[in-house]
């Protein structure tokens, strides 16, 4: 195990992110870099979508993050089962020293975004060094961290920012590795493509942790896998490799992340009695419009008050101005205004617990879907209302994160996302 470069501190003084040895493909091993990859495991939640990636390549790293069997002790016992035999074989081999991975994403619209891989210390909220900004559902939490048990390992980062200085130690060592040829380089379905290069110099490493120990981080995408990492540690005695946890870190001063919503898909709800719940107490509109422009109707209601998109009988309903007496009942009123006027919070207070009588964490009754087509395609599917959210501002999701007020589940979606596949960490290297 490498224990270079952890603190014997107490409690973090700032972002500490450790050198790593990565597990990577054998190139020579699989079909191609992009086959193997796969989006966060919370990300592929169609069936369609799983099928897809399992029928790129036997070794696509799906196979590891959404194992298919029947009970969770089987899936996570496959997974560890998979990924013994993949190391065995050279499908997955170690790097030969400890690094930090700069990554790179590139797409053709312009989108650049680059960021450190490393491992870093788990903190608590209280320590305020990474600061989350939405809630967890336990059950969630308690899958994840029943496969990293099976797997030692931890199969994909999840993705922080935080806010850099112009010129600062990081950014120097991050652009510096981009001139030089990448350990790897691939273009995956999306349009993305994704490049890797390590960092081993000690005076590059030792600059990176002196500047990185000056700030703190927001959590945008993987809350429930840092809840997962903070679980672990709190079940292992420290000093152990489960001190840390596998991330990206991206300076969002340099490389500004693009902000969505993730929709909800009501499942059992038909939309005409969505609609009839709400009629009363929201100005409804139908809207026989395409999805592109419901959306940007969806928009121009948000600039005026909270807003909602109802989808799933084959047109489009645009639900806005809600009656405040209504949200002076149901909406909690402890907490910060920017916190109350949230769509988010608005949708789970009023619509889903007060009109709907929809609980947010039972997933038969519920699901968070990243892409809007999908929500709106399933939903039509299965005879299910789809509801769909207009984005947060970034600030608004940092500014509330640093009054230690956390948002509704799911409330936010940052990308682009680290592609899952490219780099990964067995905690007994």
């Amino acid at each position: 195990m490498n224990t270079a470069g952890h603190s014997q501190a107490t409690a973090p003084r700032g972002l500490e992110l450790t050198p790593f040895r990565g597990l990577r493909y054998d190139p020579d091993r699989v079909g191609s870099l992009a086959a193997v990859t796969s989006p966060p495991y919370d990300v592929v939640v169609r069936p369609d979508g799983l099928h897809q990636l399992q029928d790129a390549d036997p070794y696509n790293i799906v196979r590891l993050i959404l194992p298919q069997a029947t009970t969770a002790g089987e899936r996570n016992e496959q997974a560890a089962g998979t990924l013994r035999r993949w190391l065995a074989e050279g499908v997955l081999t170690a790097d030969p020293e400890p690094a930090l991975y700069v990554y790179e994403q590139r797409h053709a619209d312009g989108m650049l975004q680059r960021g450190l891989i490393g491992t870093l210390r788990v903190s608590g909220p209280s320590d305020g060094v990474v600061l989350p900004h939405e809630d967890v559902m336990p059950h969630i939490v308690a899958e994840r961290a029943a496969l990293m048990r099976a797997t030692c390992a931890n199969l994909e980062p999840l993705l922080l920012t935080y806010r850099g200085d112009a010129d600062s130690a990081a950014a120097r060592v991050v652009d510096g590795a981009t001139e030089r040829p990448p350990l790897l380089s691939t273009t995956t379905l999306d349009g993305y493509g994704h490049r890797l290069w390590s960092v081993t110099d000690p005076a590059d490493l030792a600059a990176v942790r002196s500047d990185l120990a000056r700030h703190q981080a927001l959590i945008a995408d993987g809350h429930h896998r840092w809840a997962t990492y903070r679980r672990l540690r709190a079940e292992h005695p420290s000093p152990s490799p489960w001190d840390d946890g596998l991330v990206l870190l991206v300076d969002t001063a340099r490389y500004p992340l693009r902000v969505r919503a993730i929709h909800r898909l009501l499942h059992g709800l038909p939309v005409a009695d969505a609609l009839a719940a709400v009629r009363d107490h929201f100005r409804v509109r139908r809207l026989d419009v395409p999805l592109p422009e419901a959306l940007d109707a969806l928009a121009d209601a948000a600039c005026a008050g909270n807003a909602f998109l109802l989808a799933g009988d084959g047109a489009f309903h645009l639900l806005d101005r809600p009656d405040p007496a209504l949200l002076d009942r149901t909406v909690p009123a402890d907490r910060p205004a920017a916190w109350r006027t949230l769509d988010a919070t608005v949708l789970h207070a009023t619509l889903l617990d007060h009109l709907w009588h929809v609980p947010e964490d039972d997933p038969a009754r519920i699901a968070y879907i990243h892409d809007t087509a999908a929500t709106v395609d399933k939903a039509e599917r299965d005879g299910g209302t789809a509801v769909l959210l207009h984005p947060v501002r970034e600030e608004v999701v940092r500014d509330l994160a640093r009054q230690g007020v956390t948002m509704p589940r799911k409330s936010t979606s940052f990308g682009p996302k680290p592609a899952s596949g490219l780099v990964l960490r067995a905690l007994d290297l």
